[in-house]
């Protein structure tokens, strides 16, 4: 097996991420395992999530990779990544994404299919997120995503004050009225005296979630905004398997955003979504900002689990991504129903790192 690292900077046409948690960012700083012809991946500059530099993470990939064994067949490389506890959340879902396409692809057959997902279409729909920025390019965009079928909108507020974050939900509302679905993620900003003040306007606007709208220090204190009847789903506390099982026993309280690359890859993610469902837990699967490789993987874990919501817009407008197969129209992101992940990479448009 042919194991090669690429690194690469994707950027997006008209699009700048802004955030209270990350700040601007001007381009994707992006990781790319290549094992043969299949394909991971794992965005690095990504610290106000998971506190890992670029450099730490790099590091741990390539101490991870150099302990591989050329005797070492793909499935147990891949049970030996999801026993690993000593590796980083990141490296796990690098490692862990690369080897799942791998083995797909031996099987000939879609990354849904290998984990056993019933047949269904090849995609899924997504919601679009609506970054800091004027309120002019707030409704330009989202003018711009629901006349391209995109209705599941969200919000991203507390970068400014409280006030300004709940007229622009209202001015959202006025705008689309019960045409699309309105949400928003505070990223952690609030206390949970401007949350219980901003509630009771959250429910008149008829918003489907808020996500983490308290830090991840004050979860302890959900409960209170419990009665206000917003659904409050949780993003950034959702890191471990520990955290899903204090998700559990919030008993429906609380919904959950799952990552990959905050659970470390397919494997844990898959299994962490599968207990809340059998706890009846609602849950949606997203991303970071991502290329089309890690979009991928979301997209094909979406067609196993169907989750109640899904985050999928990562790759829409990437102009410089090295790996291409993603569509999105009509309010879905669609991949070519072929095998692994479903996306292909040219590595002419990236750089070489290492190959081991």
């Amino acid at each position: 097996m042919k194991i090669t690292l690429w690194r690469g900077e994707l950027h997006y046409a008209g699009v700048t991420l802004h955030t209270a948690a990350s700040g601007a960012i001007n381009a994707l700083d992006t990781l790319w395992l290549q094992l043969d012809d299949a394909i991971g991946e794992v965005r690095l500059n990504i610290s106000y999530l998971h506190g890992y530099s670029a450099k730490q993470v790099l590091q741990d990939v390539t101490r991870a990779l150099s302990e591989w064994s050329s005797n070492d067949d793909a499935q147990t490389l891949l049970n030996r990544t999801a026993a690993d506890a000593g590796l980083l959340a990141p490296t796990r879902m690098l490692l862990d994404m690369a080897l799942h396409d791998l083995l797909a692809k031996r099987a000939k057959q879609s990354l849904a299919q290998w984990l056993g997902a019933a047949p269904c279409a090849a995609s899924f729909a997504t919601n679009q997120t609506l970054f800091w920025g004027s309120e002019a390019q707030m409704l330009q965009q989202a003018q711009g995503y629901v006349e391209r079928g995109f209705i599941q909108l969200k919000l991203r507020t507390g970068v400014a004050d409280i006030a300004t974050d709940l007229a622009r939900l209202q001015r959202l509302r006025a705008e689309f009225g019960a045409d699309i679905s309105l949400a928003i993620d505070v990223n952690g900003q609030w206390t949970l005296e401007q949350a219980q003040r901003a509630f009771p306007t959250l429910r008149e606007l008829d918003l489907s979630y808020v996500e983490q709208p308290l830090a991840v220090s004050d979860d302890a204190q959900l409960g209170q905004l419990s009665t206000f009847g917003v659904p409050i789903m949780l993003d950034e506390s959702l890191n471990s398997a520990a955290a899903i099982d204090r998700l559990i026993a919030a008993d429906g309280a609380l919904w959950g955003h799952l990552k990959l690359v905050k659970l470390g890859g397919i494997a844990p993610t898959l299994a962490a979504a599968r207990h809340l469902q059998a706890a009846g837990v609602p849950f949606m699967i997203g991303q970071m900002n991502e290329g089309h490789a890690a979009t991928a993987a979301a997209l094909q874990l979406c067609r196993v689990l169907q989750p109640e919501y899904a985050e999928l817009y990562g790759a829409d407008g990437l102009t410089d991504d090295p790996v291409s197969g993603l569509h999105y129209q009509h309010g879905s992101v669609q991949v070519t129903d072929s095998y692994g992940l479903g996306v292909q990479f040219d590595a002419t448009r990236a750089t070489f790192l290492k190959e081991f």
